[in-house]
């Protein structure tokens, strides 16, 4: 009799442990499962405020709250002329500089015509010395510059491992992608301090949220740019000036032969985007289908991203 009630007592009390356990478990689940439903619920908020409100309850021109100048590095890219000329809309004139005298000429003529602004194109070749510099910095001299538009080099984003790099277009890309990137970051800075305004937007790429094989030069310059957008906001927020990281994916382009679709827009189209978000968001990727593929790319664990990215470029 004794042996059953041991046996009894014994049985109750491994029965308290594993409902204790299970209860413990389902809290836990419970918890984990209202944290990720917060978070969506906080993402789906952000994605509405940073890419439909601004849409819908436009604020006044951009001319008028950060300059009436903007200057466009790199204007080879379509991007970049199509960022452009959504500033041209809202009444800012432009200058171009780039090292190609005849990627930004058709853009450069149509602009005045078009929306009654002025345009200054400037030839700028970096790769040989910093004295284009000093020419930009005449040119700017005695101008409202409000917005200045850095451009990453559209080359990196073909995929090409390190070795396949020559030495040349190695320090070309550093050059470009990073040190200028900078120096003109510093050449503009002065005259928005001193005027309390002014915009500072860097446009990568959004393929390097993950690490990539084949892209090391890319990455390489992303996480450069991205650490100096974020350093430079935390620097000059507070004094008026507006620093922002965009990081789309694919832009329908003719020079890589991407078809235009609801994730790959076209240049115009991811620029009416992104204009948008300027003055509301300090990162994003500036178009609301890349900010979903970019939610979705975050949650691959790393293994099958690297494996995936691996496959697809072989």
């Amino acid at each position: 009799m004794a042996a059953v009630d041991s046996f009894s007592l014994l049985y109750r009390e491994i029965a308290r442990s594993c409902s204790f356990y299970y209860e413990t478990l389902a809290l836990v689940g419970v918890l984990y499962t209202a944290s990720k439903a917060v978070a969506l619920l906080r993402n789906c908020c952000s994605l509405v405020r940073v890419h439909f409100l601004p849409r819908i309850f436009t604020n006044k021109k951009l001319s008028h709250r950060f300059g009436d100048w903007a200057v466009i590095y790199d204007s080879a890219a379509p991007v970049a002329l199509a960022y452009a000329e959504e500033l041209a809309r809202q009444g800012v004139s432009i200058i171009f500089i780039t090292v190609d005298p005849n990627a930004a000429r058709d853009t450069a003529a149509f602009l005045p015509q078009a929306y009654g602004v002025e345009t200054v194109v400037i030839l700028a070749d970096f790769s040989k010395d910093q004295s284009a510099l000093k020419v930009i910095q005449e040119v700017i001299r005695d101008k409202d510059i409000g917005f200045l538009v850095n451009c990453v080099e559209e080359a990196l984003t073909q995929p090409q491992n390190l070795m396949e790099v020559n030495e040349e277009s190695l320090m070309g890309a550093v050059n470009k992608n990073t040190t200028v990137m900078t120096l003109m970051t510093r050449l503009v800075l002065p005259g928005m301090l001193q005027r309390s305004r002014g915009a500072v937007v860097n446009i990568t790429t959004g393929a390097c949220c993950k690490p990539l094989p084949g892209r090391v030069m890319l990455t390489a310059s992303m996480g450069y740019l991205d650490h100096f957008s974020r350093a430079l906001y935390l620097e000059y927020s507070s004094k008026g000036i507006f620093i922002q990281s965009l990081t789309p994916f694919q832009i329908a382009s003719t020079r890589r032969n991407l078809k235009e679709g609801l994730f790959v827009p076209k240049p115009q189209v991811y620029a009416q985007h992104a204009i948008s978000t300027l003055g509301v968001s300090n990162w994003t990727t500036g178009y609301w289908p890349h900010t979903l593929q970019y939610g979705l790319i975050t949650c691959i664990p790393d293994w099958i991203w690297i494996l995936g990215s691996r496959l697809f470029i072989s």
